[in-house]
């Protein structure tokens, strides 16, 4: 029996924490902006950074901006550094990396997007609710691109950005 546990051992995967590592809102032109007509234009960036913490513990940061304009003012910025803190153990280089690029946004984004929602809707701006994120898609693209470009190195830092009106 102990031969068995020794040679098949299963990936662990722990969220140890999850918390912001740095938040802030400009609105640098109120109370002029609760005056004009709610048309803006919202641009959506975020990327992704991971660091290895030893220990089969990697720390994952969702860095978030969300930007709104109209005409050539900005109404408010948001930035919000979602972080979590997870053990992985037991997995190969390969699905360790689809672990912290997938997995871990994935969990990391509802915390970001409760945290944007919220400061937006105390700054007096009507409710801002982000879509979700298919972290899965955009990690398939990178890979593609990669793949297209023939480079060999799995990428741990990404960017991405998003623009709606």
């Amino acid at each position: 029996m102990s031969e068995l546990n020794n040679s098949t051992q299963q990936p662990e995967f722990i969220i140890q924490r999850v918390y912001v590592k740095d938040l802030s809102l400009e609105t640098p032109h109120s109370p002029q902006a609760f005056q004009e007509e709610w048309q803006p234009e919202l641009n959506l960036q975020f990327s992704m950074n991971t660091t290895n913490r030893g220990a089969d513990n990697h720390e994952v940061v969702l860095q978030i901006t969300v930007t709104a304009k109209s005409k050539d003012k900005t109404l408010f910025l948001v930035e919000i550094k979602q972080a979590g803190l997870f053990t992985l153990k037991g997995f190969t280089e390969e699905q360790n990396h689809q672990v912290v690029s997938i997995t871990c946004p994935t969990i990391l984004f509802p915390y970001a997007r409760e945290a944007v929602s919220d400061l937006v809707g105390r700054a007096g701006f009507p409710p801002l609710y982000l879509a979700p994120v298919n972290f899965e898609a955009l990690y398939a693209q990178q890979m593609q691109e990669q793949s297209d470009k023939g480079s060999n190195g799995q990428k741990e830092n990404s960017s991405n950005s998003i623009t709606t009106h």
